[in-house]
Formats: structure tokens, sequence, C-alpha cells
């Protein structure tokens, strides 16, 4: 019973399908239990059992061994390839060898191979469909009846006494192809939403990662450039260390050597002295006047130095070691001071920012209800009308500008607020309006600011007004621009600076400074 297309490990050689619960015989042929089954049980009554492939007789039925290997590979066949399920359904009435069905009939609950469908019945109650194995679904539950109508209130399918007698009655049915082809429009309509979502959803998560490579470079460039800030800082305090302790271990060791030089010489005089003094105490004991009174005649001056000439020797050592000036520690503090000045100014022009000059109020652009201070570094709200000069750079309401500009690099301006009041400062263009409420800070497309109104903190930017979440305790604040990355930042400055926003734009013009006081005064801080 071998076949042409029969692929040796794979298919059994009786139904020429992939192995289904593959067994072994004794004689090391592989066969689907089913079929060998059936093949032995049609040789029960003949007292001899043979092997459809080689023809090796058995005197009893063999026992059957489970092939787990060609189990193996033909389960992953089957996950593979899912045209082989249907090849698994056997014509119900081959019973002698089972046979691949080509057709099953809901009526019946039957499949059947080619030959039997030939001879089957052609009525219109016997439906033929592909072979499947869920034959019993596909009828009534209650009528036995197939399933041929859809009832869309219950959403179930329903056979023709569902709807003459039973609970379906009355109610909106179509015939299964019509619903079925309603439900396939749906879901694919579905399935186009679902299928933009998931492109939606990709391309997000493509954004994502690239904005977290993005975070994960900058992260990488700023930290490189801080290491190389710390790195160049450590090198500069180590040469000024080295130069500054030079300069006290230079002193150390001519002061050192001074002092050693006189130790050494005075260490010999102690010495002589010791020398001189022993020999006079050999005298003290000698008893013969005679031999004391000539040594002393001959050896007066050598014996009785003068006083004076011990302290003209304290006078000249004395003299060698205050000639060596002393430690000059206001020098040495000069000297740390400047250096370390000199590191920070590098270290403030080399990273983030370079310090701002000092940034003064324009009166010409001052409201009439705003008080500038005389030295033009605080701006507060005025009850009274200031009566200035009329100017096209004036403003209407209670704003004024600095008189300097920003067209390029990095900046940084502190301001301090007082607690009552409402206030808004920022930076904006000079062709920022000065008449109506479109002048007033973020009312427009020119300007950027930081806003406190009635005790609660916003960012505002053409009239996008956006509240900051985290309470703010502090007066202080610093303002950031980084020209030409586009950046204007916000900071609270209290304890650990913190962070409150952050606008990105391409700028256009200048940016000047900008304020707005209501019941509130803002000061420039130095």
């Amino acid at each position: 019973m071998a076949s042409a297309d029969f692929k040796e490990g794979q298919n059994c050689s009786i139904c020429l399908n992939i192995y289904t619960n593959p067994v072994t015989l004794r004689c090391g042929h592989n066969f689907c239990q089913v079929c060998i089954d059936h093949v032995l049980d049609t040789q029960e009554g003949s007292g001899v059992y043979t092997c459809p492939d080689c023809k090796k007789r058995f005197q009893e039925r063999p026992i059957l061994q489970k092939n787990i290997n060609i189990c193996k590979t033909a389960e992953c066949l089957f996950s593979s390839q899912p045209e082989y399920e249907m090849a698994r359904i056997f014509c119900t009435y081959c019973i002698h060898s089972p046979v691949p069905a080509v057709k099953s009939c809901l009526m019946c609950e039957a499949s059947l191979c080619e030959n039997h469908l030939r001879v089957h019945s052609k009525s219109a109650e016997h439906v033929i469909t592909d072979p499947t194995t869920s034959l019993g679904n596909r009828k009534c539950s209650i009528h036995k009846k197939i399933l041929e109508y859809y009832c869309s209130k219950d959403a179930v399918c329903i056979c023709v006494s569902c709807i003459a007698f039973g609970e379906h009655k009355g109610h909106f049915v179509e015939p299964l192809n019509t619903a079925f082809e309603k439900k396939r429009e749906v879901l694919r309509n579905v399935l186009e939403k679902l299928t933009l979502k998931k492109k939606r959803t990709e391309k997000r998560v493509r954004s994502l990662q690239k904005c977290r490579i993005d975070v994960q470079e900058k992260a990488g460039r700023v930290t490189k450039q801080v290491n190389v800030v710390f790195k160049d800082i450590r090198e500069q305090l180590y040469i000024l260390e080295k130069r500054v302790l030079s300069e006290i271990y230079s002193w150390e060791e001519q002061v050192s050597f001074t002092v050693s030089d006189l130790i050494q010489q005075l260490e010999i005089k102690k010495d002589e002295l010791s020398r001189k003094m022993y020999h006079i105490e050999e005298l003290c004991n000698v008893s013969d006047p005679v031999t004391v009174l000539q040594e002393q005649e001959s050896d007066r001056g050598h014996f009785f130095d003068t006083e004076e000439g011990d302290n003209e020797d304290r006078e000249r050592d004395d003299k060698k070691i205050h000639n060596i000036e002393d430690l000059d520690e206001g020098l040495i503090s000069v000297t740390l001071h400047s250096g370390l000045s000199d590191i920070m100014t590098g270290v403030k022009r080399g990273i983030y920012v370079s310090e701002s000059l000092d940034i003064l109020l324009d009166l010409n652009t001052a409201g009439n209800y705003v008080a500038v201070s005389g030295d033009l570094k605080s701006v507060s709200w005025s009850e009274f009308n200031q009566y200035r000069p009329e100017t096209p750079e004036r403003f209407q309401y209670c704003q004024v500008l600095s008189t300097r500009s920003f067209s390029s690099g990095r900046h940084y301006w502190e301001v301090e607020t007082s607690e009552s009041g409402d206030w808004m400062v920022g930076m904006c263009y000079p062709s920022i309006d000065r008449k109506g409420v479109q002048s007033y800070i973020g009312n427009n497309n020119q300007s950027w600011g930081l806003c406190k109104f009635n005790n609660e903190y916003s960012v505002i930017h053409s009239s996008d007004v956006s509240q900051l979440s985290h309470y703010i305790s502090c007066q202080s604040f610093r303002i950031y621009l980084d020209y030409e990355a586009g950046q204007l930042s916000f900071y609270e400055l209290r304890g650990p600076i913190r962070h409150l926003h952050t606008f990105t734009a391409i700028f256009t013009e200048p940016l000047h400074a900008v304020f707005y006081v209501w019941g509130e005064s803002v000061r420039i801080k130095s």
C-alpha cells in the first residue's frame, strides 16, 4: 500500500497523511494508531496478523509501541502546515481502512470520501461543506435542524423552526451568509481601524525609542562636558596647590637651613665649652698652688670668655634669622584667591552659561503705572500715573523691558519678587505690541513668561497657559537663555535649584527681559 508521494519518516503508508499518534510494530515500521488498528481489526478472523509494509507475519496481535520521535516531528509539521488538519478528517463510512474525507454533510453529521460523496443524497436539506469536525455545532440544539439563519436581536444562529415556532418568532432574522458578510464587513472595518491604531502605536514606539536615544546621547554629551570641566578644574587646582605649597616649602627650607647652620655652630661651641669646663674641674682638684696659678696665667684669655662676646654672637645669629623674610600669609591668601577666581572664571566661560552683565530697565518702555527705581534694577506697581512722555516704545499697561538684548550665546539672570500681588517675568522680541491685551507677556507669539496670579504659578506663550503642578515656596527665580539651542528655562532658587519649565522655539529676533507687575514688585538681583 505504499504510495509514490510517500515521504519516509513523515507520512503513514496506509492513509498517506502525516502521522497521527504514530506507533511502531516489532518489525520497525510506523503507522498512525487508528490506521494500523483498522488493519489489525480486519485481520482478526484470519488467525494471523501481517505488517502492511513488509508483510511480516505475527501469530498474535502485535503490541503497538508509541514512537515519540516521529510524534514530535508530526506535531511540528501540523503546527507549521494547518492544511494537514483537514486531511486528518476521515470518511465516516470507510470502516475497513481510514480514507480522507473531501466533504462533510451537516444534515447527516458525516464526513464523505469521493466515492461516498457520489452516492450521497443531493436533496436541498443535505447541506454539503468542506470537511469539518464540528458537525454537531451546525445544528439547532432544540429542533435538530441545520442552522440557516441569524437572529440580530439575540445574536445567535437559528434554524427555520426557531423562526416559526421558537422564541425568535417575530425577531429580525437574515440568512447566515448575509449576516456573515455583514459581520465580515464589520470585522474588516475593525481590522482596518486596529491596523491604523497599530501603525500609530508603532510610530509612537519609534518616536519614544528615538527620544530615549536622544536623551541618552544628550546625557552622554553633557556628562562628557562636565567630566572635562571637572578634570580641568582638578588639573588647575593641582597646579595652584603645587605653586602655593612650593612657596611655603621654599620659605620653610630657607629658614630651616639657616637655623640648622646656627645650631651646628652652637653645638661646636657647646662642645668647646664642655671641654673647658672639664679642664677647669681638673685644675680645681690639683693641690699644688704653683701648677694651678701658672696654668691660669698662661690661659687666662682662653678660659675666661667675656659676656660681651656671647652677646655679640647672639645678636649676629638673630640677625641672620631675621634677615630671612617671614612667610607672607597675606600673599598666600591673595595667590589662592586670585588663582581660584581665575579657575572659576574659566569654568563659567567654558560651560553652560556666560554670566550676564547687569540688566537695567528701560524707562522709555515703562508703562505709566509702574515705578522704576533709581538704579534701574527694580520695578513696582504704582497707584499714581507717572505721566511719562508718550513714545512708540512705551507700554500701555504695567510692563517694562530691559535696555539690553540678547541675540546669541547662553545667559542667565535672576529676580526676586515680593510675596503679595501679581507679576510676570520673561523675555520678548522688541517687535512685541505695546498696546492692547495682546501686548501682555505671553498673550502673543513674541513673548514667553513665568506668571503668578492669585497665588497660582503658570507659564504662558501664544495665550497658551500651563499651570505649574508643584508647590513654589520661594520668591527667587532664575531665567536661563540658550539662544542658539532655542531654549528659555525658568528655575526656582530654593535650596537646590529646581527646574520649573523650558520653552523651546526658533528665535528670530533679539530677546529683551520683560516684566509685568500689579500690586507687586520685582527686583533684578545683581
